[in-house]
């Protein structure tokens, strides 16, 4: 798929505030101690800044893997984002998977609660990088 710049740029805005209403949608449920649904709207806030930062950079990913996979090779690897700050989306992504996957793991108040201020840092330094 090949999107004119136009579509490129609002693409890119959509997934930033897709990004900030998923963060805020997450607050809100940990209010109400809803564990698993609070890591699921903390990884997927991350997942769309991260979504936003590849189509800007015209990277184009098919999975949640893939999408991994591009921020940990053309981010992580080459500094602009430090390894302590990439190792905060697959924390994520590994939370999300078990919160809705695993039968037989309960996702705890301090699991979520451990990676809120995380979260918020990788969203702030992604969104940095989008505004250079």
């Amino acid at each position: 798929m090949t999107l004119s710049a136009e579509e490129r740029k609002a693409l890119v805005a959509n997934r930033i505030e897709k990004s900030r209403q998923t963060l805020h949608e997450a607050k809100g449920i940990m209010q109400m101690k809803f564990w698993s649904s609070a890591a699921n709207r903390l990884y997927y806030a991350c997942y769309y800044i991260t979504g936003a930062l590849l189509v800007k950079n015209g990277y184009i990913a098919q999975t949640h893997t893939g999408v991994a996979r591009l921020l940990g090779l053309h981010f992580i690897k080459t500094g602009l984002i430090s390894k302590e700050i990439g190792k905060t989306y697959n924390k994520l992504f590994e939370l999300r998977q078990t919160g809705d996957y695993d039968d037989w793991r309960t996702i705890e108040q301090e699991d979520v609660e451990d990676l809120l201020q995380p979260a918020e840092k990788f969203i702030e330094t992604v969104e940095k990088l989008l505004n250079e």
